[in-house]
């Protein structure tokens, strides 16, 4: 595992755990249902997860750019793939989010190079 994906996974684990510790009914089901959005339906898990970076990058959000990028990977998406989702994020959400391709782009290099 390399440093950017050690880090964000530590991080995002001790924070959920802090989080999801406080026993908030609302917050509970919130993940709930972020998990269960992103299960095989009618669209399989893999097409999920390239909308949900497609939105995340137009949305500029890093943090879930990494988790969609890391689960992608897992799912078993290209690098021809991903930069097609680049792409379609880059024209829908315009030059603002080049910079968030660049560190989308940092993070599958180190996540196909390990």
């Amino acid at each position: 595992m390399g440093k950017l994906q050690q880090e964000f996974n530590e991080y995002r684990s001790k924070m959920n755990e802090v989080i999801l510790s406080k026993n908030n009914l609302v917050m509970k089901r919130l993940w709930n249902l972020d998990t269960n959005t992103y299960d095989d339906g009618a669209l399989p898990k893999k097409t999920k997860e390239m909308l949900g970076l497609v939105a995340s990058m137009v949305l500029r959000c890093d943090d879930c750019i990494k988790y969609h990028v890391e689960k992608c990977h897992e799912l078993g998406v290209t690098t021809e793939e991903l930069y097609e989702i680049f792409a379609v994020a880059n024209i829908v959400g315009g030059t603002i989010v080049i910079p968030h391709t660049r560190r989308a782009a940092e993070y599958w290099e180190e996540l196909i190079n390990k």
